[in-house]
């Protein structure tokens, strides 16, 4: 949506959501502006090269690659399996990889960006969520790499979200003890990660970063225990 009202024509990728991807391209049309929605399952090794295609068959160009589908994944680090492992890895680190590959001669020619969408777990040991931090982790030295080897011509860096939209199942007093730890005590939402991403989009001498929109939680707390 703010890239809509920012003036972009938009390649929407979903999975199975296709209802709000319809509404999205109908909203983009009240706009004045295009919106393609492309189906596809991006842990598929085929899906990126066909949703790439498709974006250069609606409008032969790209200047704003945008990578932000990924699982949440919650099993134990004691019951990751192989497959378990590679699931999460396919999408959430490797379809980034694809995607950026085969859309590089595009945004090569646009002289565009890359956004990567990492959170706090590519920094924090997540436990709960251990497959996935790791996965955002390589995401977010994936985005260093991918900034060294498409430069000068293209830009990538990287969103770490903190707190800006909670699980529907999220426990109300988790939610509200993650405000608390947040220096600014307060909640983010998800129209403070869309300012990050048009920044990033637009700002034409930043590459390689990954810039935390988390009220200042990586800052992690005001001093030693008891204060000493």
């Amino acid at each position: 949506m703010a890239l809509l009202e920012a003036g972009y024509d938009l390649a929407v990728h979903y999975r199975s959501s296709k209802e709000p991807a319809e509404t999205l391209a109908a909203h983009a049309h009240q706009l004045g502006r295009r919106c393609v929605p492309i189906q596809g399952d991006l842990s598929e090794p085929s899906a990126p090269e066909a949703l790439v295609a498709a974006t250069t068959e609606a409008y032969g160009r790209l200047d704003l690659l945008v990578n932000s589908a990924a699982s949440f994944d919650t099993r134990p680090l004691a019951h990751v399996d192989a497959a378990a492992w590679d699931a999460v890895m396919s999408l959430n680190t490797r379809a980034p990889h694809l995607l950026v590959r085969a859309a590089a001669a595009l945004l090569r020619a646009a002289r565009g960006a890359v956004v990567n969408i990492v959170d706090l777990s590519a920094y924090q040991a997540w436990t709960e969520h251990p497959v996935h931090a790791v996965s955002k982790a390589a995401l977010a030295h994936l985005t260093r790499v991918q900034a060294r080897a498409l430069a000068p011509d293209v830009r990538v860096n990287a969103v770490a979200p903190g707190a800006v939209l909670p699980p529907d199942d999220y426990p109300q007093e988790r939610w509200q003890a993650l405000r608390d730890r947040t220096p600014l005590q307060r909640l983010g939402t998800p129209e403070d990660v869309a300012r990050a991403v048009l920044f990033l989009a637009q700002a034409d001498f930043v590459t390689g970063q990954v810039l935390a929109v988390d009220g200042g939680r990586l800052l992690g707390p005001e001093g030693p225990p008891g204060g000493a």
